[in-house]
């Protein structure tokens, strides 16, 4: 239930993401997903990939910082409302969410929203208790 992320922390200069981004392609990772939060020094680049552990590995070589951290992915209906209805049930089981990111997937004409909150189990067990479908680890790496 828990999909490996790659946080890739970048400093804000010219190029820095590129290259990242260039290190994963030659490596022939096609990315999942991908969110950037930047602050006036450096940036968080966090990505689904397949073979997540063999990505930061290659990262890593090429002088990356990255770090492996869990989210939920999470079906969401694709009309207002929809992402509500998922942060609804966490806040009504007093789970803190630290972020997410969201896209449709075409192929399977649904929204996927990636959460990372604070207590990923908690997490996963409230949205199974109120009927949330959660994806596979296996199914977000083969989008």
């Amino acid at each position: 239930m828990r999909i490996k992320q790659l946080s890739i922390f970048l400093e804000n200069k010219k190029g820095r993401m590129r290259n990242a981004l260039d290190v994963l392609a030659e490596g022939g990772f096609n990315i999942r997903a991908l969110s950037i939060a930047d602050t006036s020094d450096f940036g968080i680049l966090r990505l689904i990939v397949p073979e997540p552990d063999k990505a930061k590995e290659i990262l890593e070589k090429n002088n990356f910082v990255v770090k492996m951290g869990y989210v939920i992915a999470v079906e969401m209906s694709d009309q207002p409302g929809g992402l509500s209805t998922i942060l609804g049930i966490l806040d009504d089981s007093d789970i803190n969410l630290d972020y997410l990111y969201a896209f449709v997937d075409e192929k399977e004409e649904r929204a996927i929203v990636l959460l990372h909150p604070e207590d990923i189990n908690a997490g996963i067990e409230a949205l199974k208790n109120a009927g949330g479908t959660i994806i596979p680890s296996k199914d977000v790496y083969n989008w």
